[in-house]
């Protein structure tokens, strides 16, 4: 089978209205365009749901988060369409998690990279375990988070946000991604992560749904320009995906 339609997205509903959001794919929870898409639909449908008072994202049967975007994929680009296209579904993700009008929390029991990094900024509070180093990785690779940019920045500032991009290879631990904002709480283990989560979403959902999706809104104000601003950074990223030094890069990478 084509790697990048093996894993899935499904949405595992507690009888209390918590939605979790569950993702994997068995290159290190990495993203092709297809699970981007099944995300960017499970958000919608669960911020519609009336029975989901608050939404949990996270990924499963893998160490790592996230991977970021499928290498797979992205070296199988040929056209500036198609490039652009495949960018689009991280811009799509976040901007239904955005506007889906339900809490997002965001729980990353691993490491994340480029586009995971991106889903963690883009929920509205996020629990790690120490396991959950971050970088941006997109440099190495001939382009640069754009994307996922605007997600990053708004939860860490600018200057780290320069920071990660200009450092592909570094990774920052899960304190130090605290400590900027990107996490709000990080825990030993990740049982402790997950009695933290439980007795976190316990307490969420005894509050008024109403008030929560107020609140919801008053945090991304001055973010409604993102559907055409992450259309435009997607093309950025599709267009140098096309690149000698970026296809050069993404075949050495799969070589290992």
């Amino acid at each position: 089978m084509d790697i990048t339609q093996q894993g899935y997205v499904r949405t595992d509903l507690t009888t209390d209205g918590v939605a979790h959001i569950l993702f994997y794919h068995p290159n290190h929870n990495s993203l092709p365009s297809r699970l981007l898409s099944e995300l960017t639909a499970a958000f919608t449908a669960a911020g519609q749901n009336s029975d989901a008072k608050i939404i949990v994202l996270r990924s499963v049967e893998h160490n790592t988060f996230c991977a970021g975007a499928s290498f797979d994929e992205l070296g199988s680009i040929q056209d500036f369409e198609t490039g652009k296209t495949f960018f689009s579904g991280f811009g799509n993700v976040i901007n239904a998690m955005r506007k889906c009008g339900k809490i997002v929390i965001g729980r990353v029991h691993g490491k994340a990279v480029g586009g995971g990094v991106g889903l963690a900024a883009a929920t509205d509070i996020c629990f790690a375990s120490k396991w959950a180093s971050v970088r941006l990785s997109e440099l190495a690779v001939g382009f640069g988070p754009f994307v996922i940019g605007p997600a990053v920045e708004r939860k860490v500032g600018a200057a780290t946000f320069a920071q990660l991009s200009l450092t592909p290879a570094e990774w920052r631990t899960a304190d130090w991604a605290k400590s900027q904002g990107l996490f709000q709480e990080s825990f030993d283990t990740v049982e402790q992560l997950d009695a933290y989560l439980a007795q976190f979403c316990q307490t969420l959902c005894s509050y008024s749904p109403e008030a929560l999706t107020e609140l919801k809104s008053v945090f991304w104000q001055g973010t409604e320009h993102w559907d055409t601003l992450l259309a435009e950074r997607a093309a950025i990223s599709g267009r140098l995906a096309l690149s000698e030094f970026s296809k050069n890069a993404i075949a050495a990478f799969k070589r290992g």
